[in-house]
């Protein structure tokens, strides 16, 4: 086929973009099953939902809906600050941490330069740096985990930008506090390092590193988190990025005027404040994840351990399969991989208890039928 006229106007490297496949909606598994219990644990969000007290505030904020929202983010900014013991300078908001993941790969990388991440690691990290045009050096996975000591071996004089997920998405694998301090120290300088703990509040092992405590020490470190998460938020789209306060201003130069709406910012301000609800969500998840792993346990499923709010459960070269059976069933859940050893697992999200119970039941039928 010819290439079009668009095809030849459009850079180079933007034809390499791989494009970001969300999962499913539920609407459209309605639509073509014509269900009506569905289970959607596809997008790791919060069962729950959000603070009740998210729902009150965005009523009140209504009245403000024709204004233009708080470019500044000064509220917020300062609530975070507070929050995590930091100042608001070394703060940026993202619409969504994607937007700052995507917003710094612009700000430190281009053509020619390039950007390390592991293998299995999220799609996003890939996708940004096809975005301006570098290089992906993918790191292989070690335990489908992130393997640090490689990850600093592969930094050349060309490396801009290295990606970290700690818990990992889509894996749910985490490294410990030894095996990042050995890492971050042998980091150059120059190289940034951004960190993204968007699952930050699920983690109950001790030996995770907070990499909010070694923001002082290593100003080349960025460290990215979400509200999309425990906080229930995934709606409204609301990240933040902490920092040196010079880098944060870097990335504060390109960011979207107003990418922050009014009515995300009155919600993340009252979430952050409702720690009660957090907690509530971890305990939920702890017990989603103590169910679901006892059942893969019963079951002789082979899966990753997970800090994070999912798992991903290994059901072999059917799992294509299996996932098409689940959504006849009700059940939504994710595919990781198309091709490879990674392609025989599936990616479950922590849900309701009922929603869990859901799931086993429709995989029980679904290889008990296939028996």
């Amino acid at each position: 086929m010819a290439t079009s006229f668009f095809a030849k106007q459009t850079l180079p490297h933007i034809h390499k973009v791989v494009v970001y496949q969300p999962g499913k909606p539920v609407s459209e598994l309605q639509r073509e099953y014509e269900l009506t219990q569905i289970s959607k644990l596809a997008s790791n969000e919060n069962p729950l939902g959000a603070s009740p007290k998210v729902a009150q505030a965005i009523q009140t904020a209504l009245a403000d809906i024709g204004r233009y929202p708080d470019g500044h983010q000064f509220y917020l900014k300062q609530a975070l600050a507070d929050f995590l013991h930091l100042s608001s300078s070394q703060i940026a908001l993202g619409n969504g941490s994607n937007e700052l993941l995507s917003i710094t790969a612009r700000v430190f990388a281009g053509a020619g330069d390039e950007i390390i991440y592991s293998q299995y690691a999220f799609p996003v990290y890939a996708i940004s740096t096809q975005s301006v045009g570098a290089t992906g050096v993918e790191v292989p996975a070690n335990h489908w985990g992130h393997d640090l000591e490689a990850m600093v071996e592969a930094i050349t004089e060309r490396t801009k930008l290295i990606y970290l997920a700690n818990p990992n998405n889509p894996t749910g694998t985490f490294f410990g506090r030894a095996e990042w301090e050995n890492f971050i120290q042998k980091v150059p300088s120059h190289v940034i390092v951004v960190l993204d703990e968007a699952y930050t509040e699920y983690v109950t092992d001790p030996d995770f590193a907070n990499g909010l405590h070694y923001l002082g020490d290593y100003p080349n470190l960025l460290v990215s988190r979400t509200f999309s998460k425990a906080y229930g938020l995934a709606a409204l789209r609301v990240g933040y990025m902490a920092g040196h306060p010079e880098v944060i201003s870097y990335i504060n130069r390109i960011r979207e005027p107003f990418n922050i709406n009014h009515l995300a910012q009155v919600a993340a301000q009252v979430a952050l404040s409702d720690q009660a609800f957090v907690q509530q969500t971890v305990t939920l998840n702890q017990q989603g994840m103590a169910t679901l792993t006892q059942f893969f346990d019963d079951m002789a499923f082979r899966y990753i351990p997970s800090q994070a709010n999912f798992l991903c459960v290994r059901l072999g070269a059917d799992a294509a399969e299996i996932h098409q059976a689940l959504l006849q069933e009700g059940v939504i859940v994710r595919p990781v991989a198309s091709q490879g050893t990674f392609a025989e697992f599936l990616r479950v999200s922590i849900g309701l208890p009922d929603e869990n119970a859901h799931f086993m039941q429709a995989l029980r039928h679904i290889l008990n039928r296939s028996r």
